[in-house]
């Protein structure tokens, strides 16, 4: 394992220059002091947390200068010095952030939406397409929970692979020159325990990617120790199996440096860098004996956790100490230049640090003027006695507002004016819905993408059939449709378990690895965390991706990173980022307790921010794909796992022919009820409906097509509006899907104004299936369970024509 000794790197730490030297320096100094600045602010107030990078300066400082335009970042919030160090933080941005400043401008990393720590570049232009990635120095957006970067890592990486040895992909020049990217990681000593980390490392040393992690390693997570952390509380230690046993073999590097030893950080970093950019091979740094001064965040202090013996060794090796007195030891300045360069960084951060403030605060309080003065305005043409002006005088004199204050005072003013009619009132009135529509970009916009290649901006096509066109088995559908787009769009690759070799394990795969080889159609391991991070970090550098997650059931392996990465990327950077992923899965009945999932209100509520498709059959399934590879919103794709060897017909422009999100589709006309479904309930609902027609009840059966997005013309309160009548099914638990359906055709689009009937939603058993085909009809909706539920309504309506049966 190679290891940086101080004594055979002075060479190169010797080839920069003083200048050179006094630069990092002083970086590291000014980010100290907005370690130390922030940690006050939030004291007094000012901010509402904070977690900071000190400790860590020198490591990201080297990290920094083998940082290259075209690579990319995947890190944690410890990183706001190598982000200054890169040029893509200033200091007034970094106390921005900690502010929350909702603007993009002032804070380009989230536009406020994120806590402090929390850094990523704008990788999109202001109509949201990619700029060009190889001129900047780029940094995928952090995400809190630890591990998280980890599978986004491995994708950014990859996408390098598939740059370099891909020729069709040599034509996208801005993102990737030959592949010679390198994606960055870091991630704290604590967090190499989570099993994403694990799992990322063991992809990278499989894919042979230029994935280069490095460890901060200051023996804590929060207050507990590497003992109860690490085995051998040493990470790079039992990596060992990891580290290739010679050029050309596969496996890792592996480096380990000391934290505070800046020749030896600088000569690690730049030799891990160029193993890793030009032999595309996976590194690992243990950059160790790290400190943290001021302990894990301002929700607690260190000193309640760490003996004094370690407090005491943690400020004797302090790295900018160590600097200094390396500096000092090799003639590179004296004191005196030292000590000036310290000062200068405490006066640069004040200054920032107050700039930072005062463009937060000072519109907010032009806003608040405003409103003063239109609530005093009212208390004249009002009167006192409604005590309104006692509304005005707190928010006048309120050091510091937030837009939360205006707002809510102006909703109670207005509430207490509600039976008055004056101009004063009309202008406040006005004010607030202009205030309410502001806020809703500040705080609520680009959940989806907003650009012209959004999804719901994809015009329809529909499919054409040849008159004579054959049935065939529904899985050819889809791999005629992934042969037609794989030759429209080089961009475009698929991996997952079985995807490869065997075409997936239901066939509409089949044969193209072999048409469009290996780095088109791949297979990887048993790993649907990392599959879909592979997805992602491509997806982020212009790729389009396909991930498989061969059950649905299986999704579960990799949700946290679906809902807390790709699901609100575009969200919490503010359209500044997107990652295009379409994830690929199938689900509904099969057999058993894990081949036969449908556990739709889980997916429902941890993915908003992506779409969410469950097709009938595959056709439907394939015009979908259409839609999704021409578009820029992430998507799930539910097909149903018991419909690949039912009969459909290729249409004649299947890699062309699109369907439109959120439109749903009218399976069958009637005119008693309306039976709204989706998936292979689709199958069943149909057949229920001509049992029902058999006595008589005429059911409208709708098949949704889309969950996110849902219905967006109300076709589904068009037919209630006829029917007087609803049924919610699906496979889901209860209180699942057909809870949210309800609430969204009775709530959101108002259809309780038609209904004559209490709706009803009808899913499937609490617990999940047995195995064989009486735990299927015994667990989930089956026809006759759907008749039953339609006859107690019309019974209900007319107990003469439709007597009890049972």
């Amino acid at each position: 394992m190679p290891t940086a000794d101080t004594a055979d790197v002075l060479a190169s730490a010797a080839t920069l220059s003083k200048q050179d030297l006094l630069h990092d320096y002083r970086l590291g100094w000014e980010s100290r002091q907005a370690s130390l600045a922030g940690r006050k602010e939030v004291f007094m107030g000012k901010a509402k947390f904070g977690i900071f990078g000190d400790g860590k300066e020198l490591p990201q400082l080297a990290m920094a200068r083998a940082f290259r335009p075209g690579d990319f970042r995947a890190g944690y919030y410890r990183d706001q010095t190598f982000m200054l160090a890169i040029g893509e933080l200033t200091l007034q941005q970094y106390f921005a952030q900690l502010y929350a400043h909702p603007d993009a401008e002032a804070e380009p990393a989230t536009a406020g939406r994120a806590m402090n720590g929390h850094f990523a570049t704008r990788l999109l232009d202001e109509d949201g397409r990619f700029k060009n990635l190889t001129e900047s120095k780029n940094s995928s957006a952090d995400i809190s929970p630890t591990g998280g970067q980890m599978p986004r890592l491995v994708g950014l990486a990859y996408a390098s692979k598939l740059y370099r040895h891909n020729p069709e992909l040599h034509q996208f020049s801005q993102f990737s020159v030959n592949g010679n990217e390198v994606a960055f990681g870091t991630i704290g000593n604590a967090s190499t325990s989570e099993g994403m980390f694990f799992e990322a490392l063991n992809a990278a040393g499989v894919l042979q990617i230029p994935m280069l992690v490095s460890v901060w390693d200051d023996h804590y997570g929060i207050s507990v120790p590497a003992e109860y952390q690490t085995t051998k509380q040493n990470i790079s230690e039992i990596l060992k199996g990891f580290q290739r046993e010679g050029e050309g073999e596969q496996g890792f590097e592996i480096f380990r440096v000391k934290g505070w030893d800046y020749p030896a950080l600088i000569d690690t970093y730049q030799r891990a860098a160029e193993v890793c950019r030009t032999q595309h091979v996976p590194v690992l740094i243990h950059v160790q004996e790290v400190t943290q001064p001021q302990g894990h965040s301002t929700s607690g202090s260190h000193e309640r956790y760490k003996s004094k013996d370690r407090l005491s060794w943690e400020e004797a090796h302090d790295c900018l100490l160590k600097m200094r007195q390396w500096l000092l030891q090799e003639g590179h300045a004296t004191e005196d230049e030292l000590n000036h360069i310290e000062a200068e960084a405490k006066e640069t951060v004040k200054v920032a640090r107050a700039a930072a403030w005062n463009a937060f605060s000072n519109p907010i309080k032009q806003e608040r003027d405003e409103v003063v003065q239109l609530l005093n305005r009212l208390v004249a043409e009002t009167g006192t006695e409604n005590k309104l002006h006692e509304l005005v005088e707190p928010l006048e004199h309120n050091p510091a507002p937030i837009r939360a204050d205006l707002v809510r005072t102006v909703r109670r003013a207005l509430r207490q004016v509600r039976t008055q009619r004056s101009a004063a009132r009309r202008d406040l009135q006005h004010w607030l819905e202009q205030a309410l529509a502001d806020n809703a970009d500040r705080y609520n916009s680009f959940l989806f993408s907003q650009s012209e290649e959004a999804a719901l901006n994809i015009e329809e096509v529909k499919a054409e059939f040849a008159p004579n066109a054959p049935q065939v088995d529904a899985r050819e559908v889809l791999q005629a449709c992934f042969d037609a787009n794989f030759q429209r769009d080089p961009r475009i690759f698929a991996i997952g378990e079985d995807v490869g070799r065997i075409g997936d394990v239901n066939q509409a795969f089949a044969g193209l690895q072999e048409k469009f080889g290996e780095l088109r159609v791949t297979d990887t391991g048993i790993r649907e965390c990392t599959i879909v991070g592979q997805g992602i970090g491509a997806a982020m550098r212009g790729l389009r991706p396909i991930t498989e997650i061969q059950y649905l059931d299986y999704l579960l392996y990799a949700i946290q990173i679906l809902s807390d990465d790709v699901a609100c990327l575009q969200y919490r950077t503010k359209g500044g980022q997107k990652a295009p992923l379409i994830v690929r899965t199938r689900g509904h009945r099969l057999e058993g307790i894990w081949h036969s999932g449908s556990p739709i209100q889980m997916i429902l509520g941890a993915i908003r921010g992506m779409h969410l498709c469950v097709p009938r059959d595959m056709t439907q399934a394939a015009g979908f794909y259409n839609t999704l590879l021409r578009s820029d919103d992430p998507a799930i794709v539910i097909e149903c796992l018991n419909g690949y060897r039912l009969k459909e017909r290729i249409p004649r422009n299947v890699g062309e022919f699109t369907v439109s999100l959120g439109v749903p589709e009218t399976l069958r006309p009637g005119q008693d009820v309306t039976i709204v479904t989706y998936g292979s309930m689709c199958r069943i609902v149909l057949d229920a409906a001509k049992q029902l027609a058999e006595v008589g009840i005429s059911a409208e059966v709708i098949d949704v097509q889309t969950l996110l997005p849902f219905d967006i013309h109300h076709v589904i309160t068009d037919s209630i509006r006829r029917t007087s009548r609803v049924l919610f099914a699906d496979e889901d638990v209860p209180g699942g899907a057909t809870a949210y359906m309800l609430q969204q055709v009775l709530d959101e689009q108002g259809a309780y104004r038609f209904l004559d009937s209490q709706p009803r939603c009808l899913s499937a058993q609490a617990h999940r299936p047995p195995y064989g085909s009486d735990g299927d009809y015994f667990s989930k909706p089956n026809p006759e369970d759907v008749f039953d539920a339609v006859y107690e309504l019309m019974q209900e309506a007319d107990p003469k024509r439709f007597p009890a049966i049972y």
